[in-house]
């Protein structure tokens, strides 16, 4: 790994704890390794998660997952599926799990600053039965992630109480928020893609292509 910038660089777990100690007894006992009563209600209740993923060679990759509160479907106390709703088609999360079947979620309630954890593996699944409970606008995901739930946790909300996300005093006004179509457009950086371009295509794939 190039280690840039940084000359001061934690490399073992021993080092790590010399500088903050061990958790206490709640955090060190907080995960259970089931859906419990509490994990169904916190998921059922939830309209936003984050998704991780990396590749066999190690590289991560974050993508969100969101619908009506509820979206992700339940099977059992050990797994649930997510739906997959029509996107770009890079397929970042599928073809890492492809490889690597290793998922970390974060589910997300607004107005709620702690978040739950699940970590597990998963695959990705055509199984009829089970993408038909997921429809939604009447039309069935392309695919589902099933997920083999090995940790749930709670997440405590200290970076949410740091961040402020919750509270509206704290949002940039809309003429200071970074503008998506333009930062596209210099991004991709090909004669013929323009920020207005890029702008339509957006409204299009919002308003034509949610399902």
């Amino acid at each position: 790994m190039d280690k840039g910038p940084f000359r001061s660089i934690v490399t073992t777990e021993e080092e790590l704890r010399s500088m903050f100690g061990e958790p206490n007894q709640v955090v060190k006992h907080k995960m259970i390794h089931a859906l419990d009563k509490h994990c169904r209600d916190f998921i059922a209740k939830s309209p936003l998660l984050f998704m991780a993923t990396s590749d066999a060679s190690g590289a991560c990759d974050v993508s969100p997952r969101g619908d009506s509160a509820g979206f992700v479907h339940v099977v059992d106390d050990h797994h649930l599926v997510i739906p997959e709703r029509p996107g770009n088609r890079r397929f970042d999360s599928f073809r890492n799990l492809l490889t690597s079947p290793g998922i970390g979620l974060i589910f997300v309630i607004p107005g709620l600053k702690e978040t739950l954890r699940i970590n597990g593996q998963a695959v990705l699944i055509r199984d009829e039965d089970l993408l038909e409970k997921l429809s939604a606008q009447g039309k069935k995901p392309w695919l589902g992630i099933g997920v083999s739930v090995e940790e749930c946790y709670m997440h405590c909300a200290k970076s949410f109480m740091r961040s402020g996300v919750w509270d509206p005093n704290t949002w940039l006004p809309a003429d200071k928020l970074p503008n998506p179509s333009r930062m596209i457009a210099d991004h991709v950086n090909q004669e013929g893609v323009s920020e207005q371009w890029v702008a339509r295509g957006l409204q299009e794939s919002y308003t034509k292509r949610l399902y």
